[in-house]
C-alpha cells in the first residue's frame, strides 16, 4: 500500500499493534443528487414488501418520501407508511413499527430521515426478524448475534452517519436508558442526496453538522484508532474545516454545499463504524434523556472539554484534527463550537450526578487514549456545562 503522507507514515510507526487493521463496511452507498430516483433498481431489488418508518413531518416536507414512493409504485412494491418516529425513537416505537410490519408482511423497512428514524428502523428491522425479542429487551445482549431484514436508509439532515454505521441509538423510558442496542445491524443500501437539506432550518443543520464533527474527532482520540480507519475521519475533517465558515456565518447556506455536507455526514458515520464514539456522546445521552436537549448539540456541549484532555495524552492527533479543520488551537476550537451552539445550562445536582454515572461508565472511558481519571471527567463537566 502506497502512503503519501507523512502523518500516515508517522501513525503506522507509532505502535505495532497499529499494523493490525480492518475496514469494513458492507453498506451500498450512494452519495449524489436525485440518487433515489438514479438507484431506483437498487431500491426494488432489497425486497418485495417494504415499510417505510419516518417521522410525522419532514420527510414529506422535503420530498424524500414522495421520491421513495415515487419508486415503489413504479416498480409495483406495495408499502405501508409509518409516520410516528419520533425524536430519540423509543422502544415502544419501535415496538409498534415492528409489529405493524409484521402484519403488513414486510420483508424490508426503509428508514427515512434523520438518525432517529433510520436508528428506529434498524431496531424494528432486528425486532420483525426476531418475533421472540420484546423491545423492551433491545439493550439486553443477546446470547448469539441475531438476524435482521433488510434496512435502507435515506437520510435527510447532516449529522448522524446512521446510513453508515451497525449502531442503533433506542430509549427505554421505563428504565430511563438511552443507549445504543447491542446489534450491529448495517443497513444493505443508502441513498444519500443533499438536496433533502434544503426545507431544513439552518440551526437544524448547525446541529447536525457538530454531531459529525464529533463523530470524527471521537473516532481519532480513540484506542482504536489506526492508520487505516484514519482514512474516513481525515478527509471528512478536511471537509468539515471547508465548511465552518459557513456554518459560523449568519448567511443561508447555498445549496450547492448540500451534498458536501451530507458527504461529510456519511463519511463521519463511517468513521465511528470502525472506532465507535467515546466519552462526549457517552455524556451527551443524560442531556438528551434528562433536558430534552437536541443531539447534536448535546454532544457537541463536551467535545472541547474531551480534547482538552486528549492534548495531554496524544498531542500529536489533537494538532492534526485542528489543522485539517484550519485551526490553530484548542481555545479556537471550544470558541468556534461556542459561537455554533452556546453554552448549555444545568443544576449543580444533576451535573454531579452525570459526572458520577460517568465515572464507571467504562464502555466509554476504556476507549480513551491513555485511559481517563475521575478528576478528569470532573474537568469536562465544569468546563462544559454553565451551572444555573
Amino acid at each position: 500500500m502506497y502512503i503519501q503522507d507523512k502523518t500516515y507514515l508517522a501513525l503506522i510507526s507509532r505502535e505495532e499493534k497499529d499494523l493490525s487493521m480492518r475496514f469494513y463496511v458492507p453498506t451500498d452507498i450512494y452519495v449524489e443528487k436525485d440518487c433515489v430516483k438514479n438507484h431506483a433498481q437498487n431500491l426494488l431489488a432489497i425486497g418485495k414488501h417494504a415499510f417505510i418508518m419516518t417521522g410525522k413531518t419532514s420527510a414529506k416536507k422535503n420530498g424524500s418520501l414522495n421520491d421513495v414512493i415515487a419508486v415503489l409504485d413504479a416498480g409495483h412494491v406495495p408499502y405501508q407508511v409509518f409516520d410516528q418516529v419520533e425524536e430519540n425513537p423509543s422502544t415502544d416505537t419501535v415496538g409498534n413499527a415492528a409489529q405493524q410490519a409484521r402484519e403488513f408482511g414486510a420483508d424490508y423497512i426503509i428508514g427515512i430521515g434523520g438518525g432517529s428514524a433510520i436508528d428506529a428502523a434498524k431496531a424494528a428491522a432486528l425486532l420483525l426478524a426476531n418475533p421472540n425479542v420484546l423491545a423492551d429487551n433491545l439493550h439486553k445482549a443477546p446470547e448469539k448475534p441475531l438476524n435482521h431484514v433488510p434496512v435502507v436508509a435515506v437520510p435527510t439532515t447532516c449529522g448522524t452517519g446512521s446510513e453508515a454505521t451497525p449502531v442503533a441509538i433506542i430509549t427505554n423510558h421505563k428504565i430511563h436508558l438511552k443507549k445504543s442496542i447491542p446489534h450491529r445491524i448495517f443497513p444493505a443500501l443508502a441513498l444519500v442526496d443533499g438536496k433533502y437539506l434544503a426545507s431544513a432550518k439552518k440551526t437544524l443543520i448547525i446541529n447536525t453538522a457538530v454531531d459529525a464533527l464529533s463523530h470524527m474527532v471521537e473516532s481519532i482520540l480513540n484506542i482504536y484508532s489506526n492508520a487505516f480507519n484514519r482514512m474516513c475521519p481525515e478527509y471528512g475533517l478536511k471537509l468539515w474545516g471547508e465548511l465552518k465558515d459557513v456554518l459560523l456565518s449568519d448567511a443561508p447556506i447555498d445549496e450547492s454545499l448540500y451534498e458536501k455536507l451530507m458527504l461529510t455526514s456519511t463519511i463521519a458515520g463511517m468513521s465511528i463504524a470502525h472506532t465507535s464514539t467515546t466519552v462526549p456522546h457517552g455524556m451527551s445521552y443524560d442531556l438528551t434523556l434528562n433536558q430534552g436537549t437536541p443531539h447534536g448539540p448535546a454532544v457537541g456541549y463536551f467535545l472541547a472539554g474531551y480534547v482538552d484532555v486528549c492534548e495531554k495524552k496524544v498531542p500529536e492527533d489533537v494538532k492534526r484534527i485542528l489543522t485539517l479543520l484550519g485551526l490553530k488551537s484548542t481555545a479556537d476550537f471550544s470558541e468556534m463550537l461556542d459561537k455554533l451552539i452556546g453554552k448549555c445550562k444545568v443544576s449543580r445536582e444533576m451535573r454531579d450526578q452525570f459526572a458520577a454515572a460517568m465515572k464507571v461508565n467504562r464502555s466509554k472511558l476504556d476507549l480513551v487514549p491513555g485511559g481517563m481519571t475521575p478528576e478528569e471527567v470532573d474537568s469536562i463537566y465544569e468546563k462544559s456545562l454553565t451551572l444555573e
